[in-house]
């Protein structure tokens, strides 16, 4: 990738022995797209990038995994602000010009001495660490790295588009629903870029559910430098479209690796609604049942339950008509008319959730409506994971 350079090292911030702290940096000038958690509680380090990134313009992120500090008070403002500083001055940068994620424990100050220390070795290491080391480092409950990686051409010049994330838990529709950092060396114009990204997100990070939660500390982010020295790409263009198209494709393939990798989840569920009286009632319709508790208990336990699912749209909020909706698993239907479709379908569902990934389409018949929601099964190890998530 033209014009970043990347690093992680290990700083012990929750306990020794794995990277835990990690820097992006651009070697010039970059535009900046990003959107944060909507939850009301919110970490410093998203308080202090909000604010940054509305301008538009900047160079580098430092993020850190194994403390969120959030629900930290002033100390926390105080840590992170000291946190950005160190670094910003260690490159070169203002302090408006480097941004700051963290992910981990709810409630725990900074240990600021291990960040002190490691601050310096981490610029140092610009020139030799790579993405999958900042993939590794902001890891938490996560089980593998996730990495993808697009490219494109404009104007004849060839661009690329890298992306990471992190999430296995406190997923949940309502952007974000974890971490998500994305580089490119494509020029971008900024307005474009900023609505390019937000609407990739909305398809992508939005249209995922793990378990209905939403963190304090949830960023995505894309920083473009321009260092592929394309003609700017803008929007209603076809480089433009292009560009769109490759963001959304590689947002999706993380949001798809985070719902995989969903704490204990050993089933992926593509959720699709469609007939909704409208697009937002499909939507309204898909989480319902993406999002039961009940409905992914029976994915897990490879029950053929149509009745949860049906029940699940019912409450939804959404516009229903019973004697209309349809389910199906896969191919095979379940129920029709808003009844059991009867014959061979129970057998022929079973079989369907007995496959590690699997869809489920639920028509409404009435409109012309239609969402896609992805989710996971809820396990035994869910519950063992995050009950001692502390410790």
């Amino acid at each position: 990738m033209k014009g970043f350079r990347f690093s992680a090292v290990e700083a012990a911030i929750k306990k020794p022995g794995r990277l835990d702290l990690a820097l992006i940096f651009s070697d010039f000038p970059a535009q900046v797209a990003a959107v944060y958690t909507t939850n009301k509680v919110q970490a410093a380090p998203v308080i202090i990038s909000r604010q940054r990134s509305e301008s538009g313009n900047c160079r580098a992120l430092l993020v850190n995994s194994g403390n969120a500090n959030a629900c930290t008070g002033a100390q926390g403002m105080t840590d992170a602000l000291e946190c950005g500083r160190r670094t910003a001055e260690a490159l070169g940068l203002s302090d408006e010009e480097l941004l700051i994620a963290s992910t981990g424990v709810i409630g725990q100050a900074l240990p600021m001495e291990r960040f002190r220390k490691g601050i310096q070795p981490l610029v140092d290491g610009l020139d030799h660490g790579t993405l999958d080391d900042v993939a590794k480092a902001i890891m938490t409950t996560d089980t593998f790295e996730k990495i993808e990686r697009r490219s494109g051409e404009a104007g004849g010049k060839p661009y690329s588009i890298w992306g990471v994330a992190k999430g296995a838990g406190m997923i949940h529709p309502n952007m974000a629903t974890m971490l998500s950092f994305l580089v490119t060396d494509a020029a971008v114009d900024g307005a474009f870029l900023k609505s390019a990204f937000t609407q990739a997100v909305d398809g992508s990070f939005n249209a995922i559910t793990v378990d209905n939660d939403t963190s304090t500390n949830d960023t995505a982010l894309i920083f473009a430098n321009g260092a592929a020295g394309n003609p700017v790409i803008k929007g209603g263009t076809p480089e433009g479209a292009a560009f769109a198209a490759l963001l959304h494709d590689l947002l999706l393939s993380l949001a798809k690796l985070i719902v995989k990798d969903g704490e204990g989840a050993t089933k992926f569920v593509e959720i699709r609604v469609k007939g909704g009286a409208t697009q937002a009632d499909a939507k309204k319709a898909a989480l319902a049942v993406a999002n039961s508790m009940l409905v992914k208990t029976a994915f897990f336990g490879q029950d053929a339950n149509w009745g949860r699912i049906i029940a699940a749209v019912g409450y939804s909020g959404a516009q229903v008509e019973q004697e209309r909706v349809e389910i199906l698993f896969d191919d095979v239907v379940m129920a029709t008319g808003g009844i059991f479709a009867g014959g061979d379908a129970e057998a022929a569902g079973t079989r369907v959730l007995q496959q590690k990934e699997f869809k489920v389409t639920i028509d409404l018949k009435i409109g012309g409506g239609e969402a896609v929601v992805y989710t996971s099964d809820l396990t035994y190890d869910y519950v063992r994971i995050n009950g001692d998530y502390r410790t």
